[in-house]
Order: C-alpha cells, then sequence, then structure tokens
C-alpha cells in the first residue's frame, strides 16, 4: 500500500484539543487517528447516500406493554431476513426490554430496517449504528 503525505493547516488551539484526545484515546500518533477520522467520514457519505455494504446495530428501548409493539418488532424482523444476521434481547424491568438487532447489507435498505423499527409505537428510544463491511476501507 502505497502512503501519501499532505499538510494540514489548523488553529493553535484545535490541533491541541485534538491532541489531548487523541492521547485519552491510546493513539500512537496523529496520523492514526486521522486516518480513522477518514474512514469514518467516507462510512458516513456511503450510508447517507445509500451505497455500499454496510453492516451495524439497531438498538431500541421499547415498552412490551403497548399494544402490537412486540408483534410487529417480530413481524418486521421476518421481513427482513436476509439483512438480519441476529437479535438480542434483553429485559431491563417488568415493562421494558432493549433489543439489539445485528444488520448487514445494502445501506438504503438499512436505514429503511432502522426508520421502520425505531418509529413503531411503544419504542421509546433507539438508535443505528453503522460501518463499512471493511472491503472499502484501506
Amino acid at each position: 500500500m502505497k502512503i501519501t503525505r499532505f499538510g494540514v493547516s489548523v488553529p493553535d488551539e484545535l490541533l491541541a484539543k485534538f491532541d489531548r484526545i487523541i492521547e485519552e484515546r491510546g493513539y500512537v500518533n496523529r496520523s492514526e487517528a486521522i486516518r480513522d477520522l477518514m474512514r469514518d467520514f467516507i462510512v458516513r457519505h456511503e450510508w447517507e447516500e445509500g451505497e455500499g455494504e454496510v453492516a451495524g446495530t439497531i438498538t431500541m428501548l421499547y415498552n412490551h406493554d403497548e399494544a402490537e409493539v412486540v408483534k410487529e418488532l417480530l413481524d418486521l424482523q421476518h421481513e427482513y431476513l436476509s439483512e438480519i444476521v441476529s437479535s438480542i434481547h434483553v429485559h431491563m424491568d417488568e415493562h421494558n426490554c432493549l433489543e439489539v438487532i445485528i444488520v448487514k447489507g445494502n445501506a438504503k435498505r438499512i436505514k429503511e430496517i432502522a426508520d421502520r423499527l425505531l418509529s413503531l409505537k411503544g419504542v421509546k428510544h433507539g438508535k443505528l449504528v453503522m460501518t463499512g463491511t471493511g472491503k472499502e476501507l484501506v
């Protein structure tokens, strides 16, 4: 793999904050931190554009007492069998459940699945976290 060096001009204060954060996170140098930021930027762009193969999780907290939420969650998961790899279900208390759904597939389709699941009545909070599958990342 060929490596290219390039310069970046930034204000001193911004660089100082960046250096503090990368040190806290255990980066060996700025270059590795910048490469990670670039990878994240590429993955987010592909996800927003609906292009490329992605993997990720859809995490949601829901009230299982809400009418039909459990049935709708299961029905939607069965509708997307080719994209849903696995799911984990955790009973938080007598009313609330945490569901983590592991997904893989076309970015646009994964976003569609997350939007449908997270908008169900009874879902209190949720989030889609995406990454590339690694093919496009160097």
